[in-house]
């Protein structure tokens, strides 16, 4: 008897990764430079950070053209989809253990080395050897140069933000039940309230950022508790608005019709993206903010 196998479509050689890792690489690069540059003239940083930006960009809507139009022409088969919620589920591990290591590092820097430092374990590491200033407690908020910078609360735009991509995650459900129903009118309104929302949370970040730097003397260049700071959420920040292009690419598609009630795995793994987005904001708030 013959044995049918399913046809599973395999896509030409791809530019894209090669791409993305270029971007990524200038992103670095230009970062690195605008911060070592900070207050200076002259920085080039700067100009390599938006050419990397620019790039992925371009990157991240090419490739998305090439799946959507791989998807219009009927090449995917049920074992593709199976493979596009694997390789999801692995980016979504994958990210999850990017945000572990940056918590990791908080935690130590915090429960271990600020406590050792201070003294704990019987440790002769004191303030002798450090700073004149140096006190045990988190946050650090002098610096071994003798600056003084402070906390940021979480009241305010801290909380203001927590609420926004709560409600974010409330109305994406909504659009998800939509979808599912078919009331495609529903789906693109609570779709484009949860696109709002997280452009209003990014909006309201760099606010927050620069009232830490102009009000707080809160700079990345702050002791170990700004570099935290501002690692956590500025990474935090880049993902919302990964996911929020990824949303607005889903959107538009919706306007356009490509998806069913039934075909719509592009819509759940944007929902899965922004959920896990939304998640990682509960752990930020109350352990860089709160506690």
């Amino acid at each position: 008897m013959k044995q049918e196998y399913e046809h599973y479509y395999v896509p030409d050689q791809s530019p894209w990764p090669i791409v993305g890792a270029v971007a990524l690489f200038f992103i670095a690069v230009g970062a690195a430079l605008t911060v070592m540059s900070a207050g200076k003239e002259g920085g080039s940083g700067i100009y390599i950070l938006y050419a990397g930006i620019a790039v992925l960009l371009y990157m991240l809507f090419s490739w998305f053209k090439n799946v959507i139009d791989e998807a219009g022409k009927g090449l995917y088969s049920a074992q593709m989809d199976r493979s596009f919620r694997q390789g999801m589920s692995w980016f979504i591990f994958s990210e999850v253990m990017f945000f572990m290591a940056f918590f990791g590092a908080l935690f130590y820097a915090r429960m271990l080395s600020v406590p050792w430092l201070g003294g704990a374990d019987n440790n002769a590491m004191t303030n002798e050897v450090l700073w004149p200033t140096f006190e045990a407690v988190w946050p650090l908020i002098i610096t071994p140069g003798g600056d003084t910078t402070q906390a940021m609360g979480w009241q305010g735009l801290p909380l203001i933000n927590t609420l926004i991509l709560l409600t974010s995650s409330v109305t994406l459900h909504f659009a998800h039940v939509a979808i599912e129903s078919d009331k495609r009118g529903q789906l693109k309104v609570f779709l484009g309230l949860t696109i709002l929302l997280g452009a209003v949370f990014l909006g309201l970040q760099v606010e927050e950022y620069i009232h830490a730097y102009n009000d707080l003397n809160l700079t990345l260049d702050a002791g170990i508790y700004g570099s935290t700071f501002f690692l956590l959420t500025g990474f935090h920040g880049m993902h919302v608005t990964l996911g929020t292009i990824i949303l607005l690419v889903v959107f538009l598609r919706i306007v356009k019709g490509h998806f069913t009630k039934d075909k719509h795995f592009a819509f759940q793994a944007a929902a899965w993206y922004w959920h896990f987005v939304d998640v990682v904001w509960l752990c930020l708030f109350i352990f860089v903010y709160v506690l």
